[in-house]
């Protein structure tokens, strides 16, 4: 009876926790079911339509997605994206990392410059491109007036379609590395200080340290860190939008970009969730390759 007893109970108390668990997980799962999941479903779903919002969807099939394939301006911001997300990734990491490596460091005033760093990430997009407007000035710019003291001249920087896209990237880089230099420096921060006693002792350059103890121990940290970055890239409108309206010449206009013009601008709803979907699957295939190279599990 008193075996019964311990069962009944244990069975009792399994039941009240499996109830209290699926209390505190309900909520986020059908948040994310009805915010997420849903509005993909959607997206799906009407990429094989016809619709412009003010008409009901009129299914065309495979219609939109074979529009894509002779869309020239689909193409120009495929290849705005790349070239977009070709800069940024690279340079996001470079000064990301190495700003935390800067902050990693046991010396005064490291907080001060912490908080500087991430000062950028609070801002708002639109206060951001206000800012940048004035330092690519191409007469009264911080930027080309700091070239100018070394005898260059400074180009046109969003007039000219050469650079805008340069310009695009560096206030991106500007805006963005804060977050990520801060999942650096908590990554950092577990590596275990023994291996680097280890490395003084055999004499180790700062080079040979950073790329036989510092670099293997955060390589976690680094997908993450990429993954982000890659994600991000594909996915920047803001900038695009704020700073040179997709200008000049198309020379900025993102893939975003070109789905909020034909979502938004033209109402072809169904054609801007065709792109939406290619762009989800682009972004797939290239989180898994980013994850083969960094040779971690996702």
């Amino acid at each position: 009876m008193a075996k019964r007893g311990k069962n009944t109970g244990g069975k009792r108390i399994a039941q009240r926790m499996n109830v209290i668990g699926w209390t505190f997980t309900a909520p986020p799962v059908v948040l994310f079911l009805i915010f997420t999941f849903l509005p993909i479903l959607m997206a799906v779903l009407i990429s094989f339509t016809n619709y412009d919002i003010i008409n009901a969807p009129k299914f065309v099939g495979l219609a939109n997605y074979r529009k894509l394939l002779k869309d020239e301006f689909f193409w120009i911001s495929l290849k705005n994206t790349c070239v977009y997300t070709l800069m940024y990734v690279p340079g996001g990491l470079i000064l990301s990392l190495s700003a935390a490596l800067f902050l990693n460091q046991n010396k005064k005033f490291v907080s001060v410059f912490r908080t500087l760093f991430y000062l950028p990430v609070l801002s708002s997009t639109v206060a951001t491109a206000t800012l940048w407007f004035w330092i690519l000035n191409p007469q009264l710019g911080l930027l080309n007036g700091v070239l100018k003291l070394f005898g260059i001249t400074g180009p046109a920087w969003l007039y000219d379609s050469k650079w805008a896209m340069i310009a695009v990237v560096m206030m991106s880089l500007w805006a963005g590395f804060g977050s990520n230099m801060m999942i650096f420096l908590a990554g950092l921060k577990g590596v275990p200080g023994t291996l680097y006693e280890v490395a003084k002792v055999e004499g180790a350059t700062r080079w040979q340290t950073f790329r036989y103890v510092t670099w293997p121990s955060i390589s976690k940290t680094t997908f993450l860190v990429s993954t982000m970055l890659l994600i991000s890239s594909f996915q920047v409108f803001d900038q695009a939008f704020v700073l040179t309206k997709g200008g000049p010449g198309n020379a900025t206009i993102t893939l975003v970009y070109y789905i909020y013009n034909n979502g938004f601008n033209n109402l072809k709803m169904g054609y801007a969730s065709s792109i939406s979907i290619v762009l989800f699957l682009i972004i797939l295939v290239f989180s898994i390759l980013n994850s083969k190279l960094n040779k971690a599990d996702i």
